[in-house]
């Protein structure tokens, strides 16, 4: 697999070498190291999220601080009344 780093690609490059740079590894093992630990993290951070012992502004602050530019966590709150 070729991953084009070239023209408007060029931020890849720089994407890539701060993934090797966290991993300690090669820019291959890096990609795929990363590929792998995203849904891995996701899904941990939707656990949290979904924690019964937070209230909703803990929740809020939470789905903030983990929300990036790709991945974004939003928290909804449903409230019903029976009478």
């Amino acid at each position: 697999m070729r991953i084009r780093t070239d023209g408007d690609y060029a931020y890849r490059r720089d994407a890539i070498e701060r993934a090797a740079d966290f991993y300690d590894c090669n820019k291959t093992k890096a990609v795929v190291s990363a590929c792998d630990d995203i849904p891995l993290l996701v899904s941990a951070a939707r656990r949290v999220l979904e924690r019964d012992d937070l209230t909703d502004q803990q929740r809020q602050e939470i789905a903030e601080t983990l929300s990036t530019r790709v991945v974004s966590f939003e928290v909804e709150t449903e409230i019903s009344v029976d009478r």
